[in-house]
């Protein structure tokens, strides 16, 4: 048991690091790449080697959303004061967007000589000033719904919770598949419980099942293999516009994949790596409690080394994308954790960075 988290046993700093390394990596491999010949062998190489890596990293976010239903929705914290949640989530992410909203303004004044104008200034804060900024909105929405299912997860019955993750697993993971299938599609206002919600319920949920190990592995697995062959089969017969299909969080293929890796760290007791692994544990530590900037920091740096911006190049383009994505992912987040780390020994600048 983790004695900063409650009653909740297990590795969140586990968690938290495989999900940001994994984020990391989803963006290596999504390097913008022209290759001229797709059918040549160095483009058919780039194409497998992408459709795996996106494959593994997408349980990235997931991950994230599903550990903070699992420590946010815990039935002992019902009775938290409306006014004291809200603050402390504020504090979490209100700070970090305003300081790194201002760093992506000007990195795209500066560096790709965007005109910043008042409109833009707006429309960045409606809709985020950099792409990956989305998941700042996501956890602003869980959170306005915390309240409410923090009451459903601590009063509801059991066979009540499965019934919610069914409803959103049919309307979000089968019914989908059917209609790219069969060509069967359903209302979708038939199935209310959508998007990441399902995800945030299910991480809560999760630790209170028991699933066999072996279990888990198989599932994961398949969940697996399901999106790296399903995502071949789907571009070969019906096109590239759904390319996206199996990589969608909302896959039944992406579910099956993150709901058993969450489980499988989920049980990595954290004493045990404590005890077993100290230096692995402290790595862990300080990985974990930088994740939100990481997140935030990340792309810039990505960009830096696949542009060669710091005096040297690290990308798709120069050298092998097999080798090229875990490197990258590897360089981006050290130099991430070498500039946090410094700026966090700062009070004021710590609690700006998140």
């Amino acid at each position: 048991m983790d004695p900063k988290r409650g009653s909740l046993s297990l590795s969140v700093d586990l968690i938290r690091t495989i999900a940001i390394v994994l984020v990391i990596m989803l963006h290596a491999a999504n390097e913008s790449y022209y290759v001229a010949d797709e059918m040549s062998p160095e483009g058919v190489t780039l194409w497998w080697t992408v459709n795996i890596y996106n494959s593994l990293s997408k349980p990235s976010v997931p991950l994230f959303v599903m550990l903070t239903g699992a420590l946010l929705l815990m039935p002992e914290k019902v009775g938290e004061p409306l006014s004291v949640f809200f603050k402390k989530r504020l504090k979490r992410i209100g700070l970090p967007f305003l300081f790194w909203g201002t760093v992506y303004f000007a990195w795209r004044f500066i560096v790709h000589g965007e005109v910043i104008s008042g409109s833009s200034i707006l429309q960045g804060v409606l809709m985020g000033p950099s792409i990956h900024f989305w998941y700042l909105y996501l956890l602003l929405g869980l959170y306005l719904i915390t309240p409410m299912l923090r009451l459903v997860m601590a009063y509801a019955t059991q066979n009540i919770l499965r019934l919610i993750i069914a409803v959103w697993f049919l309307g979000n993971g089968v019914i989908p598949l059917l209609g790219l299938l069969v060509g069967i599609n359903l209302n979708s206002n038939v199935f209310l419980v959508a998007g990441w919600v399902g995800y945030y319920v299910l991480g809560a949920y999760a630790l209170r099942i028991r699933v066999s190990t072996s279990v888990l592995y198989v599932l994961m697995l398949w969940g697996l293999a399901w999106t790296i062959v399903g995502t071949y089969v789907v571009v070969g017969i019906v096109g590239q516009h759904f390319n996206q299909f199996f990589y969608d969080s909302s896959s039944f293929a992406m579910i099956a994949f993150s709901f058993a890796l969450f489980l499988l760290l989920a049980r990595v007791p954290s004493k045990m790596i404590e005890q077993r692994f100290p230096l692995g544990n402290r790595v862990l530590n300080l990985i974990s409690q930088n994740t939100l900037a990481i997140f935030l920091f990340h792309v810039i740096v990505l960009e830096l080394i696949q542009k060669g911006y710091l005096g040297f190049q690290i990308s798709l383009s120069t050298m092998n994308p097999i080798l090229a994505v875990p490197l990258i992912t590897a360089v981006t987040l050290l130099i991430c954790l070498a500039v946090i780390i410094p700026l966090k020994k700062i009070p004021i600048i710590k609690r700006l960075i998140g």
